[in-house]
């Protein structure tokens, strides 16, 4: 219990919100809420203030905080050990990726090798995945981010290009299928990209600003899987790496023409557990994977 109230007090210190915190934490906001106002009346202390309507932090919450996350960094480094130290035979491998294109190949047989290995996915941006991989909370992500983080073992799974996704009766969809569609066409629509801190929109809005171009509206949605059912409804077009735009009778992939960035798509784990019996497995099978070019220990 101890340990979970602390989880509620550096979540919430961490993103300045019990609603986030929940979300994080996968609690109700009442439950984090209470277990944060139990660890301020078991010890007498203040963890935090309201101001101006805003949660802040106070100064006996700051003077905590690095010791409390040392202390649940190290709780969850022996909880991802405990995890695995029985058999190869069994266990838990928790995956987070920014796309599963990749990775569900290597996950099928992964589970064929390993049938009594649970296997988890979680998924978020690449920022978001490459962080809960140093706090233990995944053992294996993926990330289009191209991190040099020397503690991080890198594989990279493969890259495609950029290309633009619309709905069948868009005026784009009906030009000739041989032509590529140059960048100053986005210009009268509303463009949907995904939050920041995606790959995807950072390479997207670095293209459109070379080139020059500003979309009549920017729409934006957090996930792959809820920008494209926006197309769908015609709310607009959206820009997807070539291997996430899955086809759909409603949609049309369009090349792009001109300079057009490449996705890249990475797989890391941290150095200190790439032999961990669960894990090696996994990138063993990653670095026979087709469309799989080199292992980096970065």
């Amino acid at each position: 219990m101890f340990v979970t109230q602390l989880k509620s007090f550096f979540w919430v210190a961490r993103l300045g919100s019990i609603t986030q915190a929940a979300r994080q934490l996968g609690l109700s906001q009442p439950t984090v809420t209470a277990q944060i106002k139990a660890l301020e009346e078991m010890y007498e202390v203040e963890l935090f203030t309201r101001q101006s309507g805003r949660l802040a932090i106070t100064d006996a919450g700051l003077k905590l905080l690095p010791q409390i996350e040392q202390l649940l960094l190290q709780t969850a480094q022996i909880e991802s050990s405990m995890r695995q130290s029985g058999t190869v035979q069994q266990g838990q491998l928790r995956i987070g990726a920014t796309a599963p294109y990749y990775v569900l190949d290597i996950v099928r047989r992964y589970q064929a090798a390993l049938p009594l290995v649970d296997i988890s996915i979680q998924s978020g941006n690449s920022r978001q995945m490459i962080q809960a991989l140093a706090e233990y909370r995944v053992d294996l992500a993926t990330s289009s981010h191209l991190d040099t983080d020397p503690r991080l073992l890198r594989i990279e799974l493969g890259r495609d290009p950029l290309a633009l996704v619309v709905h069948v009766k868009h005026a784009l969809a009906r030009r000739p299928r041989q032509g590529k569609i140059a960048l100053d066409a986005l210009a009268n629509d509303t463009l949907i990209l995904r939050e920041r801190g995606s790959m995807t929109r950072q390479l997207t809005e670095q293209m459109l600003e070379s080139a020059r171009v500003t979309p009549h509206k920017i729409l934006e949605i957090a996930s792959r899987e809820s920008i494209r059912e926006a197309v769908i409804r015609q709310m607009g077009i959206s820009i997807f790496a070539l291997h996430e735009a899955s086809a759909h009778p409603d949609l049309v992939v369009l090349e792009l023409a001109g300079d057009v960035p490449t996705l890249a798509e990475y797989l890391y784990c941290l150095r200190e557990r790439q032999d961990s019996q669960l894990i090696q497995p996994f990138l063993q099978m990653a670095e026979r994977t087709p469309f799989n070019r080199t292992a980096q220990p970065v």
